[in-house]
């Protein structure tokens, strides 16, 4: 941000935010993207600035890659979310083609991967004959008080979740004395069930495919790490 002229540094370890600094945080409370920070002249400056001296230190056209307009953490970025989604498709397929009993425990991994059961890890699969219509119970404190139920569905792509299902969930917790479930598809939802599982007094959360890898990739259950890449910058404290 020092580079789009967001903040000055005007003492070792000590950076004050400049009026641009206002004015982006106004304008972008949330944060800003790469493709907002491209609009300050400053930063575009920078850019040039840092593309004509990469020109420079280049010992042969083909060792820059990248074009000259491209911002090498926007092509980070992109090759990181493209890997992550040949990650996903690959992960739901191996779902959708896994043993009911894995798919459910996998639900339970991740919810515990999450952080629900607390330190200790309360949760387990239930899911079998006569489990009452829930594959999956976690306890949020130590006596069991406070159960969240799971609901784990294996179905094909189009093979959307009605109404109908997320009703029988919601009696299946009636059944158990719960008032809190999640229930998960490799597929997705339809309207009638989104729009059911809203108005229900129930919290029902609904995680649909898309959802789920996603969750899956963050919290790393179902994936492992193959490789990591630092980026550097420029340390300001060196040259004081």
């Amino acid at each position: 941000m020092i580079a789009a002229t967001a903040l000055a540094r005007p003492d070792n370890a000590l950076y004050v935010i400049t009026d641009v600094g206002c004015q982006l945080l106004l304008r972008y409370p949330e944060g800003l993207a790469q493709a907002q920070l491209r609009e300050i002249e400053a930063y575009r400056q920078h850019r040039a600035e840092v593309r004509a001296a990469r020109r420079e230190i280049s010992t042969a056209p083909e060792t820059d890659a990248l074009d000259d307009d491209a911002d090498p953490i926007d092509a980070i970025e992109a090759a990181i979310e493209r890997i992550k989604t040949e990650a996903g498709t690959e992960l739901v397929q191996r779902l959708r083609e896994s043993d009911p009993a894995f798919f459910e425990q996998a639900v339970v991994d991740l919810l515990l991967k999450m952080g629900y059961g607390g330190a200790e890890q309360r949760g387990r699969r239930i899911g079998g004959s006569g489990d009452g219509g829930v594959d999956g119970v976690i306890d949020q404190d130590a006596l069991g008080l406070d159960r969240i139920y799971v609901q784990a569905k294996r179905y094909a792509d189009g093979n959307n979740v009605g109404r109908e299902t997320i009703q029988a969930f919601v009696g299946a917790l009636h059944g158990v004395g719960a008032s809190r479930g999640v229930f998960i598809t490799t597929s997705t939802f339809t309207p009638g069930a989104r729009q059911y599982a809203e108005n229900v007094p129930s919290r029902i959360i609904l995680i649909d495919s898309a959802r789920l890898v996603t969750l899956m990739i963050k919290y790393r259950v179902g994936v492992q790490v193959k490789q990591s890449y630092d980026v550097v910058e420029l340390d300001e404290d060196f040259f004081e």
